[in-house]
């Protein structure tokens, strides 16, 4: 059996390498019967903690069952392709997040595999993979349970929304509060326990939109480029330098790529600036979420 399982993880080691990430949840899926949710009773982070001006806040949580409560492996939310907590019983964690479209995706591992949870778009078990929209100074509550769907639908999504359906689901404060109030704050408890969540990912947020948009105009400059070489604005290159030549008319992906660069450039800088003066500092109660390796 231990051969069959070694076997298996091999497979998907060398199978990530082609076709994508690798997605494994060692020292981090350790379920409510293995570490049971023991943080703070829940309590809302005020205002003037986190930037509701700017940014969003949003919750996840899980109400407690008999059937959660004797799970070893607790599913993992992602965003964006990071994964932040394994969402155990009778818990609740949250992410402040910067405004703007957000993909979250939930994957549960196989313990047997050490906590094997799928490759690239694969995944033995996905419970959510679903775009949201955040807007700047709302609030979000994702709730999880395999049990019993919530009270009440979300009034704002359409019935055949992705996070109208299925065990995970994004509700609203009413049908929330009657529930997150029971639970307990998801700490990070090495070694089968740990997490990265209550905290901001602002910055984390506005990195993977950076990336995303310069993917977007590099795939544009391809193509302007192409068209182009097609109607004749290239230049051919110099018979004694084979390296010269090109266009001959500037893209407008280029022009833009050129602008979002700078932007990016002078929003470091003053990110940084307002480091040096102690700025940004968060408090929480129950302690900071801490970084994976």
């Amino acid at each position: 059996m231990l051969k069959r399982i070694l076997q298996i993880v091999f497979i998907a080691v060398m199978a990530s390498s082609q076709t994508g990430c690798l997605y494994m949840a060692f020292e981090k899926h350790g379920g409510a019967f293995l570490v049971p949710v023991s943080g703070e009773q829940f309590v809302h982070i005020p205002n003037d903690k986190w930037d509701s001006s700017n940014n969003a806040l949003v919750y996840f949580y899980r109400p407690d069952s008999r059937w959660a409560s004797e799970e070893i492996d607790a599913p993992s939310v992602f965003i964006d392709d990071h994964r932040y907590v394994s969402l155990r019983a009778n818990g609740f964690t949250w992410l402040e997040m910067a405004p703007g479209p957000k993909q979250i995706t939930m994957r549960r591992p196989i313990g047997l595999l050490l906590g094997f949870e799928g490759v690239g778009d694969f995944a033995l078990s996905k419970i959510v993979d679903a775009e949201f929209q955040v807007e700047a100074g709302k609030v979000y509550y994702f709730r999880y349970s395999e049990i019993e769907a919530p009270s009440l639908p979300n009034p704002e999504l359409d019935s055949d929304d992705a996070l109208a359906q299925g065990d995970m689901q994004l509700v609203t404060r009413d049908v929330a509060i009657k529930e997150i109030v029971k639970t307990r704050f998801i700490e990070n408890q090495p070694p089968f326990a740990k997490n990265s969540a209550g905290t901001s990912i602002v910055e984390q947020n506005k990195e993977d939109a950076y990336e995303k948009e310069r993917a977007r105009l590099e795939a544009e400059k391809e193509e302007e480029l192409a068209q182009l070489k097609e109607d004749g604005y290239w230049r051919s290159p110099k018979w004694y330098w084979p390296f010269g030549g090109g266009p001959t008319k500037r893209t407008e992906a280029d022009i833009e790529l050129k602008a979002l660069e700078k932007e990016r450039e002078n929003y470091l800088l003053a990110l940084a600036e307002e480091q040096n003066k102690g700025k940004g500092s968060w408090w929480w109660p129950f302690g900071e979420g801490q970084s994976e390796e």
